[in-house]
């Protein structure tokens, strides 16, 4: 098969890779900064004259893009196709996501992130790194002054309705000095490079800046990519930043002699960028932790662990300030910690960034940071910010109006950057409404100069042909704290890209992202987290933290994973005898009838299996995958997958990607058994089948491939315990309903219990209690049987209180011991002919099993006894 664009790749051998790439690259759209060229190919015709570099457009591309493509070669780009597919493979197997709010259940959207990607080179990005520089120190000084003197506000250099009329002015902080002497810790500028080819600032982050996560997962897979370009170029490396940062925090705690523990606060796995918390917090070794995992005693921030409270003395957070603490801040707040700023201006803590920098986002203080530079640092900025003019100012707002066709509006007192008005893209109809509303509401607006953002070559497959298309980019570069006085900013950046339709690159909208290449003159940094420099063997041995919720999710993931594996193994079980030779059994019938009612496979409403078995079946297949209207297979699937959510920095990629694959599948597969109302039993089996060995592979994860602490003995008393309940309640109904004296129902009992091989191999073609309870109930080697799952069980619980080996504790005891099961007592009967005894034991395996669960719940993850909070001087 031809290639689409042999013409391009074959006609001219002794053409270059660079130039291959030009004449593959259309140039940027007029007035847009072409990355690739390095400079303008078609200025705007209003442009004044002299500050376009201009170039033509089919010029070759700029000597560090050449240096890319030459690294490439020729052949790069035949396999440039392969490798975008392998990138998103690659995107798909790190769980990398990216949630735009959509329902809390919804699936998650996989992150976005081009092939090529953004390269600066040594002098861009020495203009950029000096000025983030400044205004990091400029941001540091404002803060000082606001919540302290507030000279800037007397002096008129601030307009005071940009301040405290912000509600992310906090009074609450004002006169604190924050511990460590400092406001911010991390800064995040977003920059657009204008025609000329100098950057501008756009909008700047303070709250809680995103980024630091995903623009190191974008290096780790485009680095991957193109290794023999990330060497020649020279880039820089990243880990000496995040080192620095952490190292910053750990020494400006208020550790009072002890280790610092610093913890990485966010909303929870709903939260938009909850991927990049949890890779962070791994990538740093912190402590993830949601507002309910911390508690405030006497002015101090402490964790709920399983082995109490621990303190905490650093805070870096991922949550904007008005939901960090609900006595003192939204009061329906759910995220954040009551009494966090008590504890914050008594000093006992550190939070990164500080509560109260929120005005700093707004984009009208952008038009005054040129005379408080000049004022606070004695210098002119040295990075310049996009003209921006307040409307609460009357003369800010007559400039304004007359020309809002040709800029952005945007909101004064939003989040940096929400809600962006391009006033060429709307009707003068719409602009005379948009001015207007300003002239009524003028504070509450901002006009900002409109820019066109420089685009940058994008990868595009396509039928067509495939071709570099110029996108426009958004720069956002951070800066972090390197000590109490010092910043270093991160020689890298998150470049978000704008689609092909919008000039806004968000990644809310639709956008995707690029990993940023500075390239450096000097030698490359080689430092790593990995501490090998002075290597002791005296390295004391440390516990992981298991806090509470993690706990709790902890057992829940392992009670979902055996409930689901339980109800997949009995919904196959169901269709297979409906449609197998013992479909007339009616104690088989009657028993599968009841279990599937007990653990909401069916309705109750439904007709039973005795009654009408095609319609019970196809209401079982109908309710497989429904994860609303009925608790089936599919509703403990997804929960499943909600609990591993919440634990995704204690799960490895690959146990996260069998759950996440594993519902996928099973919806996939459920919706192909019920297409056009055709209920397919024999696919409805095979996609049971399906899950039935995705589920196998979690279990062996759970039980292989994690460290046996005690966030890991809850795991796997959560899974027994619901094993011990499902096992003893099925058994005990397969004795009410006399299933066990019909030989289908008989073979049907062993199956559920996944033991039939291990049943023949041992007892033949026997169908007698005896030989049923020995291998169900007694059978210490048999991990299905009832005695070795309350043996694990009271093992794992022991191991969890502290006790001895073989000693027995009061919590383990609520589970029977199987030492005082007999196998002559069990098989008795009453007068009625009942085996009341065996009865009674699997009713209080029962009973058991959920009373431990409640008990579990109460004494480890409610903390109940704590529930009181320290606001008080």
């Amino acid at each position: 098969m031809d290639h689409p664009n042999d013409s391009l790749f074959g006609t001219e051998p002794h053409e270059t890779p660079a130039a291959l790439a030009a004449a593959l690259a259309p140039p940027a759209a007029p007035g847009h900064f072409d990355e690739l060229r390095g400079g303008v190919s078609s200025p705007l015709a209003d442009a004044p004259t002299g500050t376009q570099v201009h170039v033509a457009p089919d010029a070759p591309p700029a000597p560090h893009w050449a240096r890319f493509f030459d690294t490439l070669g020729r052949e790069g780009f035949e396999d440039l196709n392969r490798r975008t597919v392998n990138l998103e493979r690659q995107v798909r197997d790190n769980g990398i996501t990216y949630n735009v709010y959509t329902e809390g259940g919804g699936p998650q959207r996989p992150w976005s992130v081009d092939l090529f990607p953004l390269i600066l080179s040594p002098r861009s990005w020495q203009q950029i790194e000096a000025g983030v520089l400044q205004r990091v120190r400029l941001l540091e000084k404002i803060m000082a002054d606001v919540y302290g003197p507030q000279e800037l506000l007397s002096r008129n250099l601030m307009p005071p309705a940009l301040v405290q009329g912000h509600p992310g002015y906090l009074r609450a902080m004002h006169g604190v000095v924050p511990a460590g002497g400092r406001h911010l810790h991390i800064c995040a500028f977003d920059l657009a490079r204008d025609p000329s080819g100098a950057w501008w600032v756009v909008t700047q982050r303070t709250q809680a800046p995103s980024g630091l996560g995903y623009l190191l997962e974008n290096r780790l897979v485009i680095s991957r990519q193109f290794p023999e370009a990330f060497r020649d170029l020279k880039v820089q490396r990243l880990a000496a930043t995040y080192r620095a940062l952490l190292e910053s925090l750990q020494t400006m705690c208020p550790s009072r002699g002890e280790d610092p523990r610093v913890v990485l606060l966010t909303p929870g796995p709903y939260n938009e960028t909850y991927f990049e918390h949890a890779y962070l917090a791994r990538y740093l070794g912190l402590t993830l932790v949601e507002g309910s995992d911390l508690t405030v005693r006497d002015q101090r921030l402490f964790l709920k662990t399983l082995k109490g409270l621990e303190p905490v003395h650093g805070v870096l957070k991922r949550l904007d300030d008005e939901f960090l603490d609900p006595l003192e801040l939204r009061s329906d707040s759910h995220l954040g910690v009551p009494g966090l700023l008590q504890a914050i201006r008594a000093g006992n803590v550190l939070v990164a960034n500080a509560p109260g920098t929120g005005f700093l986002e707004s984009t009208a203080l952008l038009g005054f940071l040129p005379a408080l530079c000049r004022n606070l640092l004695g210098e002119e900025l040295r990075l310049p910010a996009l003209a921006s003019w307040w409307c609460g100012e009357r003369a800010a707002m007559e400039a304004a109006l007359p020309q809002l066709g040709a800029n952005v509006i945007k909101a004064t007192y939003s989040g940096a950057g929400a809600g962006a008005v391009l006033g060429k893209n709307l009707s003068r109809r719409e602009l005379d409404e948009w001015a207007g509303r300003i002239v009524r509401e003028a504070d509450q607006h901002t006009v900002q100069a409109y820019l066109p953002l420089s685009q940058m070559p994008t990868w595009k497959p396509s039928p067509a042909g495939d071709r570099i298309l110029p996108r426009s980019l958004l720069l956002r570069v951070l800066a972090v704290s390197d000590g109490p006085q010092g910043w270093r900013v991160l020689p890298g950046g998150l470049t978000r890209i704008a689609t092909a339709e919008l000039e806004i690159a968000s990644m809310q909208r639709g956008g995707s992202s690029a990993d940023t290449w500075v390239m450096t003159e000097g030698e490359v940094d080689s430092t790593s987290l990995l501490h090998h420099e002075h290597p002791s063997v005296d390295t004391p041995h440390r516990t992981r933290t298991v806090t509470s919720r993690s706990a709790e999710n902890m057992f829940w993931l392992g009670r979902y994973t055996e409930r689901t594996e339980n109800t997949a193994r009995l919904a196959r079980l169901t269709i297979e005898s409906l449609n197998g030779e013992d479909q007339s059994s009616m104690p088989l019938l009657a028993w599968l009838t009841e279990l599937a009612v007990s653990n909401a496979l069916v309705l109750p409403a439904v007709p039973a299996a005795t009654q009408a078995r095609r319609v019970f079946e196809r209401s079982l297949i109908a309710a497989l995958a429904d994860t609303e209207e009925s608790y089936s297979v599919g509703f403990n699937l997804c929960a499943l997958r909600g609990a591993a959510s919440a634990l995704r920095e204690r799960l490895s990629l690959e146990q996260w990607n069998v759950i996440v694959r594993a519902e996928q599948d099973f919806q996939r597969g459920c919706a192909a058994c019920t297409e056009d109302g055709d209920f397919s039993p024999v696919e409805a089996v095979r996609v049971l089948e399906a899950l039935s060995g995705h589920t196998a592979a979690m279990t062996g994860a759970q039980t292989d491939r994690m460290t046996r602490d005690d966030g890991w003995r809850l795991l796997s008393t959560g899974r027994h315990l619901e094993r011990l309940a499902f096992l003893a309640q099925a058994l005990s109904c397969a004795f009410e309903t006399a299933a066990v004296a019909d030989e289908g129902g008989f073979e049907a009992v062993v199956a559920l219990f996944d033991s039939t091989i291990t049943f023949h191999a041992q007892y033949q073609q026997r169908h007698d209690i005896p030989a049923l309870v020995d291998l169900l109930v007694l059978d210490r080697d048999n991990p299905r049987s009832l005695g070795w799952v309350a043996h694990t069980v009271r093992g794992r619980l022991a191991k969890l209180a502290g006790a001895p080996a073989g000693e027995p504790t009061p919590q383990a005891d609520a589970v029977p011991d199987p030492k005082d099961w007999s196998l002559e007592a069990l098989c008795e009967r009453d007068e009625e002919g009942r085996y009341a005894t065996l009865l009674e034991l699997l009713q209080q395996c029962v009973d058991g099993a959920y009373r431990m669960s409640d008990e579990l719940t109460s004494r480890y993850f409610a903390h109940s006894g704590d529930a009181r909070y320290s606001v008080g001087a």
